[in-house]
C-alpha cells in the first residue's frame, strides 16, 4: 500500500543566499516544485512541519500531497532531494517532484526481513542484512511502502538475492537479480571454534622417493 502524506507550502518571490537566509530566519525553508514539462515554481515550506514529517517516513518513496497556498487542489509529489546544514540538524532545502497519474517514476523502497531464520534458531547463525533499500520502477499508485520479505525458511550459510523476491504486481525491481539483499552465517567465534576442533594436527610430510635400500 502507497504511503501518502500532506504538507503545506506558500509561493516565494526571489531566490538567493539573501532570501533563503530571510526564510529560514522566519522558520521556513526553501523548497523548488518541478517536473516533465512543468514549470519549476520556488516555494518555501514551513521548517518545523517539515522535520517532523520527514523524521517519520521513508523520504524517498512516500507521496507527498502538497498543498500550496492560493490553489484549489494539492499536488501528488516525491521528495527528490533534501539538503540539510552540514554541523546543524536543520534542513536548509527540498526539492519535489511533480507526479503524473500512470507515468512511472524510479524510487528506493525499505526492505523489511520478517521472520527468524532456520540457520539463526536452530544453528545460532547470524542473520545480515545488506541491501536496506529496493530501487523499483512503477506509477505512484503502487508505490509499496515497503518490501517486506520471509526469511524464515533461509538455513546456515543461504542467501537471498533480488531475484528471489516475488515483488507486488506492477513493481519492478531495477538493479540487478543477483544483488545480495542478506544472508545467514555462523558466528565469528563459533565458526573458528569449530574449524580448530575439526583439525587434526598435520602429520610428517610424506617423501616420495627412493628408500636407501634401493639407491644404486
Amino acid at each position: 500500500m502507497t504511503n501518502t502524506k500532506s504538507l503545506s507550502a506558500q509561493k516565494r518571490d526571489g531566490s538567493g543566499k539573501g532570501v533563503a537566509r530571510k526564510l529560514r530566519q522566519a522558520g521556513r525553508i526553501p523548497a523548488v516544485l518541478y517536473g516533465k514539462d512543468a514549470e519549476a515554481v520556488s516555494l518555501s515550506i514551513d521548517a518545523m512541519e517539515a522535520g517532523h514529517l520527514f523524521a517519520g517516513i521513508s523520504v524517498e518513496s512516500t507521496i507527498i500531497e502538497l498543498q500550496v497556498e492560493g490553489e484549489k487542489a494539492a499536488v501528488q509529489t516525491l521528495v527528490r532531494e533534501v539538503q540539510a546544514h552540514p554541523h546543524k540538524k536543520e534542513l536548509i532545502h527540498v526539492d519535489f517532484y511533480l507526479l503524473q497519474k500512470g507515468v512511472a517514476v524510479d524510487v528506493s523502497v525499505p526492505v523489511q526481513l520478517e521472520g527468524t531464520p532456520m540457520g539463526v534458531k536452530a544453528l545460532g547463525g547470524n542473520l545480515e542484512h545488506v541491501l536496506h533499500e529496493l530501487p523499483v520502477r512503477c506509477i505512484p499508485s503502487l508505490i509499496p511502502e515497503a518490501i517486506v520479505v520471509d526469511v524464515s525458511g533461509l538455513g546456515m550459510d543461504q542467501v537471498l538475492h533480488v531475484s528471489d523476491i516475488t515483488l507486488p504486481e506492477g513493481v519492478e525491481a531495477t538493479v540487478e537479480g543477483d544483488r545480495l539483499v542478506c544472508m545467514v552465517t555462523a558466528l565469528k567465534g563459533v565458526a573458528e571454534g569449530e574449524a580448530e576442533e575439526g583439525v587434526e594436527p598435520a602429520g610428517e610430510p610424506e617423501v616420495i622417493g627412493h628408500e636407501k635400500g634401493d639407491e644404486d
